[in-house]
Formats: structure tokens, sequence, C-alpha cells
């Protein structure tokens, strides 16, 4: 009996008993599909995250205090606003004299680990850091309720700094203008307002709420302008952000404590490691600490990308992992019933054999049948997972590798031949007259 025959028979084997084909089909659909849509999830997370730290720029530098760390001896507070552009600006004072903490020198006191306006000022030093292009001293204020005409926003990051971090995070204004110097000298209360918030309190596109007062926690602030549209990172929005003057936001809802962090950004992408280099020799300077005394970290994009790639990596191994166990329980799904099957057709099997049919004969058409509902379960999970990974799941935009789609249609054959044959065997094994003699 030639191939073609074998998939005849194998056919109208499938056929003969369609629900429970369909079922035994829908287990492979199912493992298919999962594997392709959770594959697709954690590459679409990996390239939302990729995405938002790219769009910070591959030269910028994120200095933060380290929770718990202690300094050497303390120095004397030197107050006033850093420089406010590049390179040539203010802000050189106090470069290696003082050390950023607060009250008067004591020779050794352990000091909190913390950083101050005037680090951020002593980093734009042309002779200490050349390869510093600017700087940003950040504020954080937290629980920050906005609100306009009887309309609240909880604003998710309020951000107080200077006008060089836009910069720094690579932001714009769509709508008004920016904060100048002179807003951030005279401690004038304005902001900026991400698309979220501005569509939140006024409504359409939030546009029109540039040149309105909106209170933050009671406060009145002047909106400026409308930064543009940055997106989402999974569930977490970009644009559900306020940017406003260092100044006013330590006036009026911070307080004067430390920073939150510094933001600084390299003349270039290949200045990088120097200008790390740089802010480390300033720092340790003004901090009085050594390498491995450090109170303070510094990351940057290019670092946070690397590790956040990795993460996602493993994320999308795992929930690929996690997919394939129902292809597996699928594949064990065709091995019980293509066993069902033998046993209910062992009289068929044996008049075959009688009539002349070969054991391979017999082997080659139970795994055909076996392969041929993986097949259709395969082809049909295939396009179920294409269809599934075109809604947005827990906030992320799935994205289909390819790969994934190869591989899972790829497993969905090999599970048909894999647990089809021992069916198959066990079917050609069988002697023609106890065949003949089974009821």
């Amino acid at each position: 009996m030639n191939l073609r025959e074998s998939a005849g028979f194998a056919v109208r084997g499938v056929l003969a008993n369609k629900l429970r084909s369909l079922l035994t089909t829908l287990g492979i659909l199912i493992g298919v599909a999962a594997v392709i849509i959770l594959v697709a999830v954690g590459t679409g997370s990996g390239k939302a995250v990729q995405d938002s730290i790219s769009r910070l720029g591959s030269n910028t530098l994120t200095v933060t205090s380290s929770q718990g760390g202690t300094g050497g001896r303390a120095g004397r507070f030197m107050g006033g606003p850093p420089g406010m552009g590049g390179p040539g600006g203010s802000g050189s004072s106090g470069s290696s004299g003082s050390s950023g903490g607060s009250g008067v020198d004591t020779g050794t006191r352990t000091r909190l680990a913390q950083l101050t306006v005037d680090d951020a000022a002593a980093l734009l030093d042309d002779e200490l850091a050349p390869h510093v292009h600017a700087v940003a001293p950040v504020v954080r204020a937290q629980s920050v309720t906005a609100t306009y005409a009887g309309a609240t926003h909880s604003v998710s990051t309020f951000t107080g700094t200077t006008p060089s971090y836009l910069g720094n995070d690579n932001s714009r204004v769509q709508a008004g203008s920016a904060f100048s110097a002179s807003d951030y000298t005279g401690r004038r209360r304005v902001a900026l307002l991400g698309v979220s918030v501005a569509e939140d309190l006024v409504g359409g596109n939030g546009l029109s709420v540039v040149g309105k007062t909106v209170q933050f926690n009671g406060v009145d602030f002047t909106v400026l302008g409308v930064l543009a549209e940055k997106g989402s990172t999974g569930p977490d929005d970009a644009d559900d952000r306020v940017i406003a003057p260092l100044t006013a936001v330590q006036d009026t809802l911070t307080g004067y404590g430390a920073l939150s962090s510094i933001s600084v950004k390299a003349t270039d992408t290949e200045s990088v490691t120097t200008a790390t280099a740089e802010v480390q020799s300033v720092l340790d300077s003004r901090h009085r600490v050594t390498s491995s005394t450090r109170d303070y970290t510094i990351s940057s994009a290019s670092s946070i990308l690397s590790a956040a790639t990795d993460t996602t990596k493993t994320f999308t191994v795992l929930l690929g992992a996690v997919a394939a166990i129902s292809l597996l329980v699928g594949g064990i799904g065709v091995m019980n019933i293509m066993l069902v099957t033998v046993t209910e057709r062992t009289r068929e099997i044996g008049i075959r054999k009688a009539i002349g049919a070969r054991r391979a004969d017999i082997v080659t058409q139970f795994l055909m049948e076996a392969v041929l509902l993986s097949l259709t379960g395969g082809v049909l999970g295939v396009l179920a997972g294409y269809a599934g990974s075109r809604f947005t799941i827990v906030g992320v935009q799935p994205v289909v590798a390819p790969h994934s789609v190869v591989l899972a249609f790829g497993v969905a054959v090999g599970v048909g031949l894999f647990f089809g044959l021992y069916p198959a065997n066990r079917a050609a094994s069988l002697r023609p007259i106890d065949a003949l003699r089974h009821e």
C-alpha cells in the first residue's frame, strides 16, 4: 500500500469520529495558541520597556542616593541654584570643598547619604567634568492631586527640576512653552503637564489647559505648556506626570530636604563611560567617600536597558515554558485517543493484515492519523495565536515572534509523531488471528 492510500485511510479514520477528533485537535490548538500568545506578550513587554528606556537617551546618567549609605565628614551646605545649561554654566562653587551634607563640619561625623543642589552644581565644572553636557537636580513630590474647575487627577509623577531636565529626559513641549531660568530663580509657580493629566482635567486633547491655573494639593500653579506624548510602558503611563521648577516645588510641596536624584547628560554616547568617571570623581571628593564606601549610585540608560532586556528574556522563556505544558497535555490527549482508536479497530487491523497488509502499512496509517490531528490543531492554533495577539493583554501590546510560531507548530507536529508512535506500533504488533477473534 502506497503513502497516498495510507493517507486516505488516515483521513477516513479521523472523520469517522468527528467530535472526538475535534476535541483532540482542540487540545493541540490551545497549546500552540498559548505558546504564541504568551511569548508575544513577553516580547511585547520587552519592546515596550526598551522603547521607554531608549527615549531617555543613551547618553543620560541618573545619580541616586544609596539608602542607608554613609560618607565621611559632613561639609557646609552651599545654597543657591545650580547652572542651567551645559558646560560653562555657573555652579562650580564647592566642587571639592563641601560634601553636599547639611550642618557644620564636625571633622569626622557620619552623615546621611543624600544628594544636594550643590552636588548638582559641582558637576557643571568645565575642568572637573568636561564631558558632562547638562545637569538637572530632581525632587519628586509624593501623593499630589491636581484640581481644576471641579475635576481632579492623582498625579503619578510630580517632578521638581531645572529647565535643562527636559533636554536630559528627551521631553518636548507640544503646546505652550517650557519654563525658563528666570522662572526657576524667581521661584515662580508654573508647571508643564503630561497629556494624561491635561486630558483628565480639561477633556479633549488637553491643550486648552495652557494658561490656566491648576491647584496641586491646594497650591496654585500656572500651566505654561503641555508635554508631548511619550506613551505607556505596560500598565505604567509615562504621560501621567507634571514638571515644575524645583524651587517652587520645594517651596510648596516637598520642603528643602535632599534631592531624589540628579540627571546628568554626557556630551555624546561615546563619552558616557568618561562622564561617569568624572561624576564619580567629583562626588567622591565632595562626599569624602571612596569607591568601596560610596553613598550614591550611578545608572545609565544603556545599563538599565541591558538589565531590562535580560529580565524580559527570562520572563518570556518562563511564559513559553508554561504554555508548552499545555502543548504537552494536548499530545497526551492525542496518544490517549489513538490507543482508544486501536482498541476499537482491532478487527479491522486483523482483516487488513490477513489480506496482506504489512506491518509498515499499519504503522504508517495510524501514525498519519495522529500527525493529521496534530497538524490540524497546529494550523488552527497558529491562526488563533495571531488573532489573540492583536489585542492588548494586561496593558501590553503583544508582538508575535516568528520563531515562536515556527517552534510551536514544529513541536505540535513532533508531538503527533511522538505520541502517535506507540499506538501505531501497538496496532501493527497485533497478530492477525488474535485481532480477528476480538469482539
